[in-house]
């Protein structure tokens, strides 16, 4: 099975940088090395800073329609080349292939959405006060940006940044995961063989922290864009403060999922465990904890338990493979960790709770039921394929458990009654709100968390926004 080449990706060109220091990346399903991704040196990331500036200034001097036929093409070269990079993506990641052909699809989506609304960067006339003069307000791109992204999307993550860049007019420096950079590597080539010219997109590899440091400390890139953890976003906030640079932070969830007793049970489940069983379970916007009205708990739970207990779980390549590995054996550490807990706390398995066989990072998927609010996984993302479950009697107690913790991502509600859906689109403090289904993110709406799950927004026209600046021209004829 082949893989993707890894290299650098600096002022146009492929390379494997100057460091001469590597790290291997692991097939979570198997534990075999895929091949080595190289690491950016110091020079290098300073060659890419230069580039992204030299880039910029080609780009943003590309008309809109311009920029648009070059995405439009790589577009088209990512569709050509859909099955190659599904089949890398499941080899880093784990997922099951048919998940990372969905996930291609989307990729693609993205691409030739916002380079379609990069010609709609409207600016405004504003009637004058002042008579003579004329009063316009201009959108134009901020300048190159920086990325960083998670392994959990290796191309969702990475796309969102480089085509909200691009169809804006700006250029990047990304930083995909070392531990799943091969399909962030196959999109960029996407880009350059369709024409992007060199420094527009830039892709580097090394230690995190070290590489964010540099990137981050030079005044070149005025935009940052992180997807990840809490403590790190708050890190990377830290760092772009000193140069004062514009940030979007999509960081963690825990999403709660209230099903009330006017639904349809087997159809509320169903629409719930797609979801949850989702990449493992490891999605910032996974349906997390469980809260059933006490009229259909039982039902539900045993409904959820069933479905769950027939997951296939394997190589995310076997066509019948429903469920693959979590990425690495600290995922499964957490796992135990969690159920432990939850188990010391009262909690009952219905299913599920443990490792699966000696090779490869597999977790069983797990469902646990009568979750009390101060167990672990209550309160802690779990990032993975574990439900909790508890029931609540009435629809104020449920607002007031969906909103008690930091996060702000994502939410859903199963219900029947309209007036009640109504009600929790304004309690509900989340930046994504899925009632009756949890389609949440598409190319042309806005995801993005509040309170500690971050602010700023990917996807739609807010996405866009947060690669422009405004600028206001007052002018008189004379």
């Amino acid at each position: 099975m082949s893989y993707e080449k890894l290299e650098l990706l600096i002022g146009g060109e492929w390379t494997n940088g100057t460091a001469g220091k590597t790290e291997p990346v692991i097939n979570p399903a198997t534990e075999e090395v895929l091949a080595e991704v190289p690491h950016a040196s110091t020079d290098d990331l300073d060659r890419a800073l230069q580039a992204a500036l030299d880039g910029f200034k080609i780009w943003r001097s590309k008309t809109a329609l311009e920029r648009q036929v070059i995405m439009s093409k790589a577009a088209d070269l990512m569709e050509a080349r859909k099955e190659d990079i599904a089949r890398t993506l499941t080899q880093e990641m784990g997922k099951p292939v048919a998940e990372s052909r969905i996930e291609m699809d989307f990729v693609i989506s993205v691409t030739r959405w916002y380079g379609e609304e990069g010609k709609r960067a409207y600016g405004r006339l504003v009637p004058s006060r002042i008579p003579g003069a004329r009063q316009m307000v201009l959108k134009e791109p901020v300048g190159p940006a920086a990325a960083f992204v998670a392994w959990n999307f290796p191309g969702t993550n990475v796309i969102r940044k480089i085509a909200g860049a691009l169809g804006a007019g700006c250029s990047i420096i990304i930083k995909p995961s070392e531990e799943t950079p091969g399909t962030a590597i196959a999109i960029a080539r996407c880009f350059q063989d369709a024409g992007t010219p060199a420094g527009v997109v830039n892709v580097v590899f090394g230690v995190p922290d070290e590489v964010s440091r540099h990137i981050l400390a030079s005044p070149i890139p005025r935009k940052v864009s992180f997807t990840g953890s809490i403590p790190v976003g708050k890190h990377l906030q830290k760092l772009a403060a000193e140069t004062l640079k514009r940030c979007t932070m999509e960081l963690g969830g825990h999403a709660p999922v209230m099903v009330f007793d006017d639904v349809d049970v087997e159809q509320a489940v169903n629409l719930s465990f797609g979801g949850k069983f989702r990449n493992a379970g490891q999605v910032c916007i996974s349906p997390t904890r469980f809260y059933v009205q006490e009229g259909v708990y039982e039902q539900f739970v045993d409904a959820f338990t069933e479905k769950a207990s027939s997951i296939k779980v394997g190589n995310g390549l076997d066509d019948d493979t429903m469920m693959g590995p979590l990425i690495a054996p600290r995922r499964l550490d957490w796992m135990e960790t969690l159920v432990s807990d939850a188990k010391s706390h009262g909690a009952k398995i219905t299913t599920g709770g443990e490792r699966l066989g000696n090779q490869g990072y597999f977790f069983a998927p797990t469902v646990l039921k009568d979750v009390p609010e101060d167990a672990r996984m209550m309160n802690e993302e779990p990032f993975g394929p574990i439900v909790p479950m508890a029931p609540f009697k009435d629809e104020d107690e449920v607002i007031e458990r969906a909103n008690r913790l930091e996060f702000g991502l994502a939410a859903y509600a199963f219900t029947s009654s309209g007036e009640r859906a109504m009600r929790l689109a304004g309690a509900i403090e989340t930046g994504l709100l899925g009632i009756n289904h949890l389609g949440v993110a598409t190319p042309e709406t806005p995801f993005g968390g509040v309170n500690e799950s971050g602010y700023g927004s990917e996807g739609g026209i807010e996405g866009l926004e947060a690669y422009l600046r405004t600028k206001f021209v007052t002018e008189i004829a004379v």
